[in-house]
C-alpha cells in the first residue's frame, strides 16, 4: 500500500539503532523451544457481507471446507461459520445483516493479512485457481501469494511448512 492509498512514509530511519534495538529484544525475551500456554489457534473470526459469496470463494476457489454454521450469540440475525484451513485450526466470518459496516480497512493496529499454510503442491494448484477465478494476487519469493478476499482482507497463501516462513525457522 503505497503512501497514496493511506500509510504515511517513514524517513530517515535510524537502521543500526532499530537492530540494536531488535537484538536487545531477542536477547530479553526470545524463547525459542519453550512451552507455550496455549494449545494452537482455535479459530480467527473475520467480517463479510455475503455469507454465500464467501462460502463459494474460501470452500469451492480455495477448498477450504465449511464444517458448521450457527447463529451469532452476540448479534440476532448474525451467521457464525467456519473453515477447515488444516492442522485442527478453523478460520471464522460472521455477517451482520442490517448493520453497514463499510468497506475492510487496514489501519494500523488492525489485520494486516492473515497467513495460511498450504502444502507447495497445493499451493501451484491454488494459484491457478485464483488466475481461473479472475482473483488478482501478487507472488513473492516463490513461496507466498497474496490476494484480497471478497470482502477486501489480506490472504497469504504460503508454501512453506508450519514453524518456518522463507528458510527462517520461526518457531
Amino acid at each position: 500500500m503505497g503512501v497514496s492509498e493511506g500509510w504515511v512514509q517513514m524517513t530517515e530511519i535510524d537502521l543500526p539503532a532499530v537492530e540494536a534495538e531488535r537484538e536487545r529484544l531477542r536477547t530479553a525475551y526470545l524463547k525459542a523451544g519453550a512451552p507455550s500456554s496455549a494449545r494452537g489457534l482455535h479459530h480467527t473470526a473475520l467480517l463479510c457481507a455475503d455469507v454465500e459469496r464467501t462460502v463459494r470463494f474460501y470452500q469451492e476457489v480455495l477448498g477450504f471446507p465449511l464444517t458448521e454454521m450457527v447463529g451469532n450469540r452476540d448479534y440476532e440475525g448474525s451467521t457464525h461459520f467456519f473453515f477447515d484451513i488444516g492442522n485442527g485450526n478453523l478460520l471464522a466470518f460472521f455477517d451482520f445483516p442490517g448493520l453497514d459496516l463499510g468497506p475492510y480497512a487496514e489501519v494500523l493496529g488492525g489485520l494486516h493479512h492473515l497467513a495460511i499454510s498450504v502444502e507447495p503442491a497445493r499451493w501451484e494448484e491454488l494459484k491457478g485457481r485464483l488466475t481461473a477465478n479472475g482473483v488478482e494476487f501478487l507472488e513473492e519469493s516463490g513461496t507466498s501469494i497474496y490476494f484480497r478476499d471478497p470482502d477486501g482482507a489480506r490472504i497469504e497463501l504460503i508454501a512453506d511448512p508450519l514453524g518456518e516462513m522463507y528458510g527462517l525457522k520461526v518457531l
